[in-house]
């Protein structure tokens, strides 16, 4: 995906190291609430993370993807249903999710397990999504890849001009990611800085510090 193509975020957020929750003698408790204070709200500029899924051989496998949504709960991409990544999670659910803030100075590790989201959330992220993206998800396939430059790029612009609002393609799909464990980190220049691990229990969220 050419991460220029669709509104991503782009400046450097301001932290204020003393009162960051992460940095707090007493961060949050809840992480769920403290992921939404972070992640884009409806309506605002999406951003990059990465997806780690595990290929057939036992392998992490790593792509880079746009968190589409997070309704407070879970975190929502979407894909072709043609992909490598849908086939590791019909194999095998259990993912991992990395969100890096530009300039290196907020992350958020999540690992969860992914489920296919409902046709309606994935039917409004598709229509949400930019010009750009909407094409690219009729035309980003393994056929389309084993072309050379010069015909993907006369097929991207024929493509175009023939479908200037192209509707969902069948093998749209999304996953929602329910998360079981949180890492949120915080650069700081005054000191070492640390992680927030947070676990889903029977007990409700535990919390631990780990080295930064």
């Amino acid at each position: 995906m050419d991460a220029s193509s669709d509104r991503l975020i782009v400046d450097v957020p301001i932290i204020d190291h003393a009162t960051d929750p992460v940095q707090s003698d007493h961060p949050a408790d809840d992480p769920l609430a403290l992921a939404g204070s972070w992640v884009p709200a409806d309506g605002e500029d999406r951003m990059l993370m990465t997806l780690a899924t595990i290929d057939p051989d036992g392998f992490p496998r790593t792509r880079t993807v746009m968190l589409s949504e997070f309704d407070g709960e879970r975190f929502f991409f979407h894909t072709d249903a043609a992909s490598r990544k849908v086939a590791d999670l019909a194999a095998d659910p259990k993912v991992a999710l990395t969100l890096l803030w530009p300039g290196f100075t907020r992350q958020i590790v999540v690992q969860g397990t992914a489920a296919i989201a409902p046709a309606s959330e994935a039917a409004a992220a598709y229509e949400a999504r930019s010009p750009y993206l909407r094409q690219l998800a009729w035309l980003n396939t393994d056929e389309f890849a084993q072309n050379s430059r010069a015909v993907r790029e006369q097929r991207w612009a024929e493509f175009a001009v023939h479908n200037a609002a192209p509707a969902q393609p069948a093998g749209w799909m999304g996953y929602a990611v329910t998360p079981h464990r949180f890492l949120f980190w915080v650069s700081n220049p005054r000191t070492a800085s640390r992680r927030v691990e947070y676990t889903r229990t029977a007990r409700g969220w535990e919390r631990r510090y780990l080295p930064g």
